[in-house]
């Protein structure tokens, strides 16, 4: 028989394989965004180091907690305990730290100067996606259509309504002078695009923080009960198990 309950070791032990898979995910996904963390630290986003220890932590909590569980160990759930407990305060503060820098990031988007911009416009990935939302969403450039410099890409090309309007002619204007490039640009710039969905983003973020504030309010309560029941069972000794089976 073992000393914690059977159903409460069980879900305990899931959720924190289900944290674990989750954690190797993030590992992942701060893998594949370090490739792009020059160009967003050069708008005032977070530095990808912060993504990479959040993820570790996860995936390195999520296993002691599986561990703890299993083995039923009363130092390591003590630890874990303390994780959790510490977890949730910093859960907090990372999710008001990303609240205060989705609006840093949203000022500098919305007042694109060439300062932040020809940063990013030097970056060839970077251009190249910039390229493909124009001709998705059929706008020009980030803060202009200038950004591209002297020569203004064909995915800015607007063919609504011609010189003397039409359907559509609103969406279009003259490419700026001095230019080389479709002689009529989308008139809408990217960056409303670019901000819903930086906003889209940051809110997934803001509700993975504050998600796992409760969840590690959760796991504490849970592992103060499982600590609970260790020490009852150590309390009790082999009697307890020998009145039990009589």
């Amino acid at each position: 028989m073992g000393k914690i309950n059977g159903c409460l070791k069980c879900l305990f032990i899931f959720f924190n394989v289900v944290f674990a898979i989750f954690g190797c995910l993030m590992v992942y996904g701060a893998l594949k965004s370090s490739a792009y963390n020059h160009q967003l630290s050069a708008v005032g986003s977070p530095n990808m180091v912060w993504g990479w220890v959040f993820a570790l932590g996860i995936l390195g909590i999520s296993c002691l907690g599986i561990y703890a569980g299993s083995s039923e160990k009363l130092i390591l759930l003590k630890i874990f305990a303390g994780f959790m407990a510490v977890g949730m305060v910093i859960m907090m503060i990372f999710g008001i730290i990303i609240v205060v820098e989705r609006n840093k990031l949203m000022s500098n988007i919305k007042n694109a100067s060439s300062e932040i911009i020809e940063p990013l416009m030097e970056d060839q990935e970077m251009r190249g996606l910039l390229d493909t939302i124009q001709s998705s969403v059929r706008c020009c450039g980030i803060g202009s259509a200038s950004d591209w410099g002297d020569t203004i890409p064909n995915s800015c090309a607007c063919s609504g309504g011609g010189l003397y309007g039409g359907y559509r002619s609103s969406e279009c204007k003259e490419r700026p002078q001095g230019t080389s490039g479709p002689s009529r640009i989308y008139r809408e710039t990217c960056s409303d695009f670019i901000m819903t969905w930086t906003t889209f983003f940051f809110q997934i973020a803001m509700g993975i923080c504050f998600g796992f504030a409760v969840t590690a309010l959760m796991g504490l309560l849970v592992s103060i009960l499982m600590i609970h029941q260790v020490r009852r069972y150590d309390s009790a000794g082999g009697a307890s198990i020998a009145m039990k089976s009589y």
